[in-house]
């Protein structure tokens, strides 16, 4: 039974640190400039005539005083929510000469 447990405890460490370093290769950005809002849910920054508008959450580290009127890097990563695509399944795109046009040669076409 403690083996059982032991190698339950090495396969969820193992997990937990593929999944970090799987987050760690998704590239970041960052952002200066002075704080607009601040919530719970996101950090509001001015750069330039650029409102930007960040989403936080729980797990967000905060160095410092972040309080409106403050100058701060904001560092964050870019992730899809949702993505639609307009192409029925299966569907080649126009254009797409690399697909759909294999196993034909140019006999196949002469004939």
């Amino acid at each position: 039974m403690k083996t059982l447990k032991l190698l339950g405890l090495i396969a969820l460490a193992s997990f937990a640190l593929c999944q970090q370093h799987a987050f760690a290769a998704t590239k970041t950005y960052q952002v200066t400039g002075t704080v607009l809002e601040v919530s719970d849910k996101m950090i509001v920054v001015q750069k330039g005539d650029e409102r930007w508008e960040i989403a936080r959450e729980a797990s967000t580290k905060l160095t410092g005083v972040v309080k409106v009127g403050e100058k701060v890097t904001i560092h964050y990563r870019m992730t899809a929510v949702n993505v639609e695509s307009k192409l029925a399944d299966g569907e080649i795109p126009k254009g797409d000469k690399s697909k759909g046009q294999q196993g034909t040669s140019k006999k196949d076409k002469s004939s």
